[in-house]
C-alpha cells in the first residue's frame, strides 16, 4: 500500500493576508482579557510592572506572565530604570498585525472607517 502523500511546503506565493507564526502570536496574546486590559492601560503611556499589577486582583507573578506573553508577541516593550521594569505599548506592531488582518477580511470597512474619521472633525455635529 502506498504511503500518503506528503503535503508540499507552503509556496512563496502565499498572499500576505495569510498570518505568519509571528502574527499569530499577537492574536494569541490578544485572546486574553487581562492582556487586552494591560494594553489599554498602557495606551496612556509607560507604566512600571508594579503599577500594572496594582490595577488587577490577580497575583503579581500572574501579571508578570501576562507581560511576558505580550512582550514575546512584540506588543509591549520593556526598559529598565534602576530596579524597575517599565512597559510601553508597541503601537505600530499592534496596528500592523490587526490592520493587516482587518484589511484582508473586511477591506470595505477600513475604507468606510477612514472616510468617517477624516470627515468627523469637519462635520462633527455630535
Amino acid at each position: 500500500m502506498d504511503s500518503p502523500a506528503v503535503p508540499p511546503s507552503v509556496p512563496s506565493s502565499v498572499p500576505p493576508s495569510v498570518p505568519s507564526d509571528d502574527e499569530a502570536s499577537a492574536f494569541r496574546a490578544l485572546a486574553d482579557p487581562t492582556r487586552r486590559q494591560i494594553l489599554e492601560d498602557l495606551r496612556g503611556g509607560e507604566l512600571a510592572a508594579g503599577e500594572i499589577a496594582s490595577r488587577f486582583s490577580i497575583s503579581a507573578p500572574s501579571i508578570s506572565r501576562h507581560l511576558g506573553v505580550l512582550k514575546g508577541a512584540g506588543l509591549v516593550t520593556e526598559r529598565r530604570d534602576a530596579n524597575r521594569i517599565l512597559y510601553s505599548l508597541a503601537e505600530e506592531r499592534l496596528a500592523l498585525c490587526v490592520g493587516r488582518f482587518l484589511s484582508s477580511v473586511c477591506p470595505e470597512q477600513i475604507v468606510l472607517r477612514n472616510t468617517k474619521w477624516r470627515s468627523a472633525p469637519e462635520g462633527d455635529a455630535s
